[in-house]
């Protein structure tokens, strides 16, 4: 189980599900937020950008309004991707949102709307930066091939630049609850700088890719193979399969698969931010909006097998032996999470039938509560035929396996005092 920081940054327990936000010039030709290195783009060409970057529909309330219907309680913004391109007012460079048609702090508009909605606000910054002379591309990954004409390569240099736009990002945006690093190529070490972020920010939270030891983990795209996390850990997703910036012919995941992503993560006591990429415009792409609305739709619902409770998967074997001492034979796969003396059973992968054995559960609980939709589900210690030569064990019976086939169903079963005790 996961220890407390003992601090402010326990907020990791309480603020479990946010939004995150990959915006920035490559909204423009809408195919990848790092389409300098994936394609034969020029940086010239690209750069050219900021003088049709005019976000007009661009409303930092539409966003969260998005995210709080997905049931997020914070959001974490790309301040400055690979590409060097600044959405706020900075003083350390002319390559920023300032130098754009729309002119004004994109940062400052947000981090206002999120103090008015009472939502966390955190920001993301990228180590490696095309556009800056100072950063030595050198062809390494998520790096420009070379440096150009005009660059001047001193690392040391650039980690000074870094220095002055993360101090003006934690001193003139509000109170924040990430920091969050990305891809230390260069593999600087510089523990001094997250130093810098946690007296600006006391309580912040910071990720493990930057120049210093961070707090939490940040598997990408994936759930590990795990049944509960050791460690910190901030699971982070797309909505969209090729690109996390906005991508015009997108693939979408389904809601399913989401929903099964975000189930996993958090059962296993990690927490999930979920991507969204606007347009060029401003306003999100109708597809993340609707994704975003079934999370909603589904967390409400079963959220309170989150809040407060730890997990508690060890407690219940995931699969069962096959007769007569033959091979395992692979069940339900299925997690736990625990609030005092009940039980929250999640089912991520569909089940394979309209009942479960919780084995080595042998007591029955006073009632069985699907979550999705309240209703009761029968609930016996039995033996069945499966395990006829074992004690019996708890059985779940009736679960609405054809009726519920886009969603996560979750189990609430509430025992006896002395039962989990």
């Amino acid at each position: 189980m996961i220890r407390p920081f003992g601090d402010g940054r326990d907020r990791y327990f309480t603020e479990r599900l946010g939004l995150f936000v990959h915006w920035g010039l490559y909204a423009i030709p809408a195919w990848h937020e790092q389409i300098l290195w994936r394609s034969d783009m020029r940086r010239r060409d690209y750069e050219r950008l900021v003088h049709r970057f005019n976000p007009e529909r661009f409303d930092p309330d539409e966003w969260l309004a998005a995210a709080e219907n997905a049931g997020m309680s914070f959001v974490v913004i790309t301040t400055k991707h690979h590409d060097g391109f600044c959405l706020w007012d900075t003083r350390l460079t002319d390559y920023s949102v300032m130098s754009t048609p729309y002119g004004r702090d994109i940062l400052a508009e947000l981090a206002a709307a999120c103090a008015r909605r009472g939502i966390a606000l955190g920001f993301y910054y990228s180590c490696p930066d095309w556009h800056h002379p100072h950063y030595p591309n050198l062809g390494r990954h998520h790096e420009m091939f070379g440096p150009r004409r005009g660059d001047r390569p001193d690392l040391a240099a650039y980690w000074e630049f870094v220095r002055g736009q993360v101090r003006e990002l934690c001193t003139n945006y509000g109170p924040l609850r990430d920091f969050f690093w990305d891809v230390n190529v260069a593999e600087h070490h510089d523990p001094s700088l997250n130093e810098m972020v946690r007296e600006l920010q006391p309580g912040i939270l910071i990720n493990d890719r930057g120049p210093g030891p961070g707090d939490y983990g940040t598997p990408e795209r994936h759930v590990p193979d795990a049944r509960e996390f050791d460690a910190p850990t901030q699971a982070v997703q797309a909505l969209g399969r090729e690109s996390w910036g906005y991508r015009a012919d997108e693939d979408y995941y389904s809601d399913r698969y989401v929903i099964e992503s975000i189930d996993r993560v958090l059962a296993m006591g990690g927490d999930y931010i979920l991507n969204v990429g606007p347009k060029a415009d401003g306003s999100l792409p109708e597809e993340n909006v609707r994704t975003l609305a079934a999370v909603g739709d589904w967390y409400r619902r079963v959220r309170e097998a989150f809040d407060g409770a730890v997990p508690a998967s060890t407690m219940i074997d995931d699969d069962a032996i096959g007769m007569d001492g033959g091979p395992r034979v692979h069940r339900d796969s299925m997690l736990v999470t625990r609030t005092g003396n009940t039980l929250y059973v999640h089912l991520p992968a569909a089940p394979q039938s309209t009942g479960l054995i919780l084995k080595p559960l042998r007591v029955a609980p006073e009632r069985a509560t699907l979550l999705n939709d309240g209703s009761e589900l029968r609930a016996a210690v039995e033996t069945t035929p499966w395990h006829w030569q074992e004690p019996p064990y708890l059985r779940l019976s009736g679960l609405p396996v054809n009726r519920m086939t886009d969603t996560v169903m979750v189990i609430r079963l509430d025992f006896a005092d002395e039962v989990v005790e």
